[in-house]
């Protein structure tokens, strides 16, 4: 069973852990609501988390994922990395920045395959990300310890230690 905790109150602890987490998954399903209000999902690397929880992520200004945000900002995030057993959520406001500050400091070399032009390529634009929610799920690391956890639930008919669950409102 996971252990849940709930913290209420933006600071800078549950910054950190969601910080810490997503810079160690990097890559998500980012998902918007399309023109036909369904969903929509695509993989997205993660280009910075910033100190007050902000996710940024370089886009092209004229993709459909730019005017689905344009129409309805509300987004969900959703890293997960089975090897480590750590899965979360996020759900957020996202908006277009066109910044260019930002951009020369978190353009990388795997952004400049999709903008060969760089940070004057005038399709290249930033979506922040504003977290309004989140959830993170840590299983047990070792896949040995969590056969072994599932073998005694069937055995024990008591629910296995999936390890730990956590919900951080912002």
């Amino acid at each position: 069973m996971f252990s849940r905790k709930t913290f209420d109150m933006k600071n800078e602890k549950n910054i950190e852990i969601l910080k810490r987490k997503i810079e160690e998954v990097r890559i998500c399903i980012f998902t918007t609501l399309s023109a036909k209000d369904e969903f929509s999902s695509r993989p997205m690397a993660t280009a910075k988390v910033e100190e007050d929880g902000s996710i940024w992520f370089f886009t092209n200004e004229y993709s459909p994922k730019s005017a689905e945000i344009s129409k309805d900002n509300q987004i969900t995030l959703g890293y997960s990395s089975p090897s480590d057993n750590t899965y979360i959520t996020v759900n957020g406001k996202a908006e277009l920045v066109d910044d260019r500050v930002r951009k020369e400091a978190y353009f990388s070399a795997p952004v400049k395959a999709w903008f060969p032009d760089g940070i004057e390529d005038p399709r290249l634009i930033l979506i922040k990300v504003t977290p309004e929610s989140a959830e993170y799920w840590n299983g047990t690391s070792s896949k040995i310890v969590l056969a072994f956890s599932l073998l005694k639930a069937i055995v024990t008919g008591e629910q296995p230690d999936a390890g730990k669950h956590d919900k951080i409102n912002f």
